[in-house]
């Protein structure tokens, strides 16, 4: 009978896949096990290798998202497609130690803990692995900034690598907001009762092959968890996002208005015209670097790609924008009212459309 799967979320993790699953093999050779690898339509072929492993080793399986992408996602994917009754995610980069599971089943199997997390900052742990000292200071700083969302004391509530009851984390699945990388902060903030927390230490090893899912924006997570616990069953997490990124685009706006028109003496229309390219432009990048940072467009072609068409529906945003106020103003609408009326319809249009055919497309 099947004991646990192990979720493994992979982006062109192709030359770290042999030898994982051969640490697997070794590692877990007492647990009836399976592999559930989720991969993000990786471009150097990682899919096929796994689906050439899984041909004479059925415990190795593949789910290949098309269209799809993030880490926090991609766990609750392969959490809903295992009849495991305990479920392990970690990375596939060969950072996290399989070698770890059998204890954090043990925990699991004990009843002394509901949720098990593979920490590298407890004692007896390292974290060798991180790639600075100033991304182990930015770690551990995130890392207090999850404890005061969560409320649960952890040395790494923001590790990648932990293990629970498989059926506790479909009933969370409608409540977690899939997005970005930290889907444990997700999954201790979401959770109606305080979980029961056990730690076991790590040693985080060095990366050796592949792409890493994480960047600087590392405790951008805090304020997304922050959002999402507090308002996001009101407005959408990623729309909240957008929005935010507006706002901040009309600063723009008005800065490079008021820079060509009142400074440079440029004519107003030519002026209105490069504030209007210069906010869309910032906008575009800064909704692709936070808030589609799980999907995020990283070729050239793919980016200028995305950059004319978030353009584009920015322009039918605005059209559709001044045309309900105005049309609003002129029954009698109070202009302010009329005004507000008409940047919503604008925001709403534009998240529509860059959602589905700039990030949606990725």
């Amino acid at each position: 009978m099947l004991e646990i799967a192990v979720i493994l979320p992979t982006l062109n993790e192709r030359e770290n896949i042999a030898p994982l699953i051969e640490r697997l093999n070794a590692e877990l050779a007492e647990l009836r096990w399976e592999a559930i690898f989720v991969d993000d339509d990786s471009t150097d072929g990682t899919a096929d290798a796994l689906r050439e492993i899984a041909r004479s080793d059925p415990r190795v399986r593949v789910i290949q998202r098309i269209g799809r992408r993030g880490l926090a996602s991609a766990v609750i994917e392969g959490a809903c497609a295992t009849a495991a009754p305990v479920v392990a995610v970690m990375d596939a980069d060969l950072q996290h130690d399989p070698a770890l599971i059998p204890d954090m089943l043990e925990h699991l199997r004990s009843g002394a803990a509901d949720l098990v997390v593979a920490s590298r900052f407890a004692e007896g742990a390292s974290a060798d692995g991180l790639p600075s000292a100033r991304r182990e200071r930015g770690s551990r700083l995130a890392n207090r900034l999850a404890r005061m969302l969560t409320g649960v004391e952890l040395s790494d509530p923001m590790s990648g690598f932990f293990a629970m009851e498989t059926a506790r984390l479909r009933a969370l699945a409608p409540r977690l907001s899939g997005i970005g990388f930290k889907v444990l902060l997700d999954i201790l903030s979401a959770s109606p009762e305080r979980l029961r927390v056990a730690e076991v230490p790590m040693h985080f090893a060095a990366r050796q092959a592949g792409e890493s899912k994480l960047d600087r924006a590392v405790a951008f997570e805090f304020l997304v968890g922050l959002y999402e616990r507090h308002l996001g069953r009101i407005v959408p997490t990623r729309f909240a996002l957008f929005g935010t990124v507006g706002g901040a685009g009309v600063l723009v706006h008005l800065s490079v208005l008021t820079l060509a028109y009142r400074m440079v003496g440029s004519g107003f229309t030519a002026a209105q015209a490069l504030a209007t390219f210069a906010a869309m432009s910032f906008n575009f990048w800064l909704n692709n670097w936070l808030t589609y940072r799980d999907q995020r467009l990283r070729s050239v072609p793919a980016v200028l790609r995305g950059w004319v068409v978030f353009c584009v529906a920015c322009s039918v945003g605005a059209l559709a924008n001044v045309a309900l106020a105005s049309l609003l103003q002129a029954r009698g609408t109070y202009w302010l009212l009329a005004a507000l009326a008409g940047i919503v319809v604008g925001a709403v249009w534009n998240y529509a459309l860059s959602n589905r055919f700039v990030w949606g497309r990725v």
